[in-house]
């Protein structure tokens, strides 16, 4: 498969999937405009501004990555670890939009009639982000070759503010917070 084919399959697979992203968000404050603060579960308020400033970071973040990924990386090139290719950004991709897209509507859907599935469903959306966002960083951590050396910190460093975001925050300390129990 080209380079250019590559490329144009992962800003796809961004679009559709930030679109999907975006449209749940939206769809949720329309739909559930008086359940909005229900979103923070039982995050206690001393560290929502902690939240608040990664959701930042992370999506600035996001943002350094995929276009470090999109406009530096050369698909032909691109090794990761020794034995993947360029082609696993995409799977990667993938999961991390396609179950963030999920996140909103089970999370209301949790709220308006809590059981132990959908509490599941919840975390288990979570768990896959935090795990393909962990892939992301990773992969762009064994990627070679990786230039030029300013993009490719500044996307290290977004990709980390992104994992800490969904692996740390919302895939663990968020879920500790909920207020479910089974």
């Amino acid at each position: 498969m080209s380079m250019q084919r590559q490329s144009i399959i992962l800003l796809v697979i961004n679009i559709i999937g930030g679109c999907a992203v975006i449209g749940s968000y939206l769809y949720g404050f329309h739909v559930h405009p008086d359940r909005t603060a229900n979103l923070w579960g039982g995050v206690p308020k001393s560290i929502m501004p902690l939240y608040t400033a990664s959701m930042l970071a992370a999506a600035i973040g996001y943002l350094a990555f995929t276009g470090f990924i999109l406009f530096f990386v050369h698909p032909e090139q691109a090794v990761i670890a020794g034995r993947f290719s360029y082609r696993a950004s995409h799977w990667l991709y993938a999961a991390v939009l396609l179950f963030s897209a999920f996140w909103m509507p089970l999370t209301f859907a949790m709220i308006g009639q809590p059981s132990a599935g959908l509490w599941a469903l919840v975390r288990i959306t979570l768990a896959i982000v935090g795990i393909g966002s962990i892939g992301l960083l990773a992969a762009l951590a064994a990627l070679q070759p990786a230039s030029p050396a300013w993009a490719y910190r500044s996307a290290l460093i977004g990709c980390a503010a992104f994992c800490f975001q969904t692996a740390v925050l919302d895939a663990l300390v968020w879920t500790a917070y909920y207020p479910f129990r089974l």
